[in-house]
Formats: C-alpha cells, structure tokens, sequence
C-alpha cells in the first residue's frame, strides 16, 4: 500500500522554499521577511513591491511552469521506453522544438509565443520520430544505447542549423544565442498566459496516464493482458510529452537534462511512500520537484557571478552531464 502523503509533502516544502529563494536572491537580495510581507500586501516600499511583483514572481512562475513540463515529459518518456536515459533533451525533442521555433522566427518573422509554439510542437514531434526510426535499424532493434546515440546525433544535426541562421541574418535572430542558453531572465508577466493552457493541458493529459503506465511498465503483453490498449497509452503519453516539451522550449530555450534528473529524484522520494516504481505518485512528484531543480539552477545562476548572471540552462547541464555518465555505465543499465 503506498503513502503518497509524506512524499508529496516533502516536494511541496522543497518548492516552496525553492520559490521564496527565487523571489528573494538576485542582483538586488531582499529579507526572507520583506518577501513574505510583499506577498501579504504588508510592504508598502515601492521599489521592493517592483522588484518582487514586476520581475521575481513573473520570473519565477515561468520557472514553476517550464520545471513542471520538463520534468513531466521526462518521467513519462522514460516510463514509455524503460528506459533510464530517455529524456526529452537527451533523445533530440527539445533539439526539434527548438529548430521548428529558430525556423519559424528566422523565415516567417513570427515572434509570439502563440505563434511558434506550433512550430515547437511540430518540431518535437518530427524530431522523435526520426530518433526512434534510426534507433530501430539494425538486427538487434532498438536498444538503450542506440537510442541515446540517435538522438545525440539528431541533436547535433538540429543544432547546426539555427548557427548558421545566427550567421546569415545576427540581426533578427539577435536573441537566439542568449534564448538557446535556456533562461529565465526576461521572462515577463505577458508570456504567463501564453504558456499556461499548454502546460495545464499537457499535465492534466500526462496524470490520467499514471495507472496506464503502470501497466505497460509489466511489459506490452501484460498490459494487453489487464485490458490495456498499448498503441493508445503511447499516443496520450506522446501528445502530452509534445504539449509540455513543446511549450516549454518554446518559453526558456532548449534546456536539456531536466526531464533526465527529475525522474531519478522522484523515485528516490517516492521511496518514502514505498512507491518508487507506481507512476500516480512518480508523475505528481515529477511536476514538483522539476521547477526546483530549474529555479535552483536559476537562483545560483544569478548569485554566481555578479553583476552578470549564468543561465540557468547551463548550469543544469553541469548538473546533468555527470548525471548521464554515470547512468550510462551502470551495468544494470547495460543489460536492459
């Protein structure tokens, strides 16, 4: 029997926290006490008020928002493959939205979020396709290792192509550089309503998918066995890892490793509910600790090295670089 009530309570804290850090650290820093008063309507100095409620809440909902996607589509990616690397970075989704959005800004002038989100969800799309058909050539079929290297070679593919735009025309694409560093500076209170149908509807999609992915984590037989109907537990879980993957690059950037980290650290908290392996706990658990791993990557970003700021995006690939490796040479990993 699980106990999802101290694993859930113990993200919660943690984002909680997380979040008040983010209002609090910056190039200006503010009292815990400040914060929370801001917040209450209790502080009336205009300039605290400004900062906090004109730049930190904007900055940091985008991350809640983003975080939660990220780490979503990550858990359901690796529950749809069993496999520990999947990952919406990893295996060349975020590469493909990214491409779609460059290529919607550079050859369509479109500069909303609304407008090339589209794009993004289109580039997610084609982009894991091509993953998972590359990975599927060969006698042996598709194996964990295969489908990590396709899709760090779509990647790289994808990745060559906004470079070139950069150097062709610097000019209307001026931001893509800072934009593909995966930020969250910038991030204003208009982009808000933009990104949040996308995410509610991605997550809300991704949950109904818990009990399902249970079943198919007993194999495609067993599943079919209980009833399930494989084809369409993927197509759901496909559609919501678009919707989420899509809008969040489409939002901060290509930010890779979030959807590799966070389920791992969602399994090892889940272990105080006895549920590691249950997905109606991994995946609340997943949208949880997602925006803490990127607002915390965003909080040390900014307090790192003043005045400047270090994206977030990078500091996270610092975190889940070493991450990858050390998955990748697990010998339990080696015999999926």
């Amino acid at each position: 029997m699980i106990r999802p009530a101290r694993p859930l309570a113990l993200a919660t804290g943690a984002l909680v926290l997380v979040c008040l850090l983010s209002l609090a650290l910056g190039a200006r820093a503010l009292p815990l006490d400040q914060v929370v008063g801001a917040l209450a309507g209790t502080v009336t100095d205009r300039d605290t008020l400004d900062v906090i409620w004109s730049v930190r809440v904007p900055r940091t909902l985008i991350g809640v928002l983003a975080g939660a996607a990220l780490g979503l589509s990550g858990a359901l990616m690796q529950a749809l493959t069993r496999n520990p690397l999947a990952d919406p970075g990893v295996l060349g989704v975020s590469a493909g939205a990214a491409f779609a959005v460059v290529l919607s800004i550079g050859l369509f002038g479109i500069t909303a979020l609304t407008g090339f989100v589209w794009f993004a969800f289109a580039g997610a799309l084609v982009a894991g396709v091509v993953v998972y058909g590359l990975a599927g050539l060969g006698r042996d079929g598709m194996t964990p290792v295969k489908l990590a290297l396709a899709g760090v070679a779509v990647t790289f593919l994808l990745s060559s192509v906004p470079s070139a735009f950069v150097l062709v025309d610097p000019e209307s694409l001026s931001r893509y550089r800072f934009w593909s560093a995966g930020s969250l500076s910038g991030t204003g209170t208009d982009l808000l309503p933009q990104l949040l149908p996308f995410v509610l509807a991605g997550t809300a999609l991704a949950l109904t998918c818990g009990p399902a992915l249970n079943s198919l984590a007993l194999g495609d037989d067993v599943a079919r066995g209980l009833g399930r109907s494989v084809g369409l537990i993927r197509l759901r879980a496909a559609a919501a890892v678009m919707l989420l993957t899509g809008a969040a690059v489409a939002a901060i950037g290509p930010v890779v490793f979030v959807g590799l980290v966070v389920p791992h650290l969602a399994r090892l908290v889940a272990r105080y509910g006895r549920a590691e392996t249950d997905h109606r706990l991994l995946l609340p658990l997943a949208v949880l600790i997602g925006p803490c791993l990127l607002l915390a990557a965003d909080v040390v970003g900014r307090i790192v090295a003043p005045p400047t700021e270090v994206q977030a995006g990078l500091l996270v690939a610092l975190i889940g670089g070493p991450f990858f490796v050390v998955l990748a040479r697990r010998r339990r990993l080696a015999e999926i």
